[in-house]
């Protein structure tokens, strides 16, 4: 039997990182083997490119070397070890995946949504998620969440200006509307534990 393939999307902040554990305890405590990881990561060789990518060491990357990056530690991340998973079976949980390339490189820094597509098809045969949770949170909430987390520590990309997190964030909201059969839009607003139970319902008919 083939796995499953959920996505937690979002803005900075808006609680990714913990939805992703909740639904993975929830999922295992179903009988399922769940693999959890988190995108640019999850492999050796793309973690050595999310240093890159993140670290605020030296001058960055342009958004088409940006783009390109993100592109090779997902096309290593769905060799090596998503699609392995999928195959045996395995339920994969990912902290961001390719909308976050769309919306980040994409609405954020203006490339053609049909270049980051393309790079994906080549780098990652244009592997998509069963379901994708898109959590979306008021930006001074998500804000005050993040000020609060990082204590003024940004990464290069999260350290942007609240512009630029504007347009990730319309950018996020144009794709789930134009594939709502993929997307589950989830308020990430409350306790973690309200938002997790959203999370559970909108996700139950993979179980099925």
């Amino acid at each position: 039997m083939t796995g499953r393939f959920i996505v937690f999307e979002g803005g900075e902040g808006v609680g990714k990182s913990t939805q992703s554990r909740l639904l993975a305890e929830a999922l295992r405590g179903r009988g399922l083997e769940v693999v959890t990881t988190r995108e640019p990561g999850g492999t050796p060789g793309a973690e050595a490119i999310r240093a890159l990518l993140l670290g605020n060491e030296g001058p960055g990357w342009g958004a088409r070397a940006e783009a390109l990056l993100f592109a090779a530690a997902r096309a290593d991340h769905v060799e090596a070890l998503i699609r392995p998973a999928l195959a045996r079976g395995a339920w994969v949980v990912c902290d961001r995946y390719l909308d976050s390339s769309r919306a980040y490189q994409g609405g954020g820094s203006g490339l053609e949504d049909a270049d980051i597509l393309t790079l994906h098809r080549i780098g990652s045969a244009g592997l998509l998620p069963d379901c994708t949770v898109l959590l979306t949170l008021d930006p001074a909430e998500a804000a005050d969440r993040v000020r609060k987390r990082d204590a003024g520590a940004h990464d290069r990309i999260g350290g942007r200006a609240a512009e630029y997190h504007a347009r990730v964030a319309a950018a996020f909201k144009r794709y789930a509307e134009a594939e709502p059969e993929r997307f589950a839009v989830i308020a990430a607003q409350g306790a973690a534990e309200a938002v997790h139970a959203r999370v559970l319902a909108a996700v139950d008919h993979l179980c099925a």
